[in-house]
């Protein structure tokens, strides 16, 4: 199992400039994440989940099961605001 305070410290950890809210939307292993980031200026939507996905890799499925399911809203902080 992977807890909502691991994923947002490994997001946070791994994008500089990161801000995430993680969420759990069913059993423990389906979570929700809203990430802001000033990384993400000019880097399009498949990059930017790509690279949250890279902060979790190692959690998903061939390697392991804590995260069946991330869903993802990736942000700038000017989309953010808006």
């Amino acid at each position: 199992m992977i807890s909502a305070e691991e994923i947002v410290s490994r997001i946070e950890g791994g994008i500089e400039g990161a801000k995430a809210e993680v969420t759990d939307i069913g059993g423990g292993n389906h979570w929700s994440a809203r990430v802001v980031a000033t990384s993400f200026e000019g880097v399009s939507l498949v990059k930017r989940h790509q690279m949250v996905y890279a902060t979790v890799k190692d959690k998903m499925l061939p390697h392991d099961e804590s995260i069946h399911a991330l869903q993802l809203k990736t942000l700038t902080p000017a989309e953010a605001a808006n």
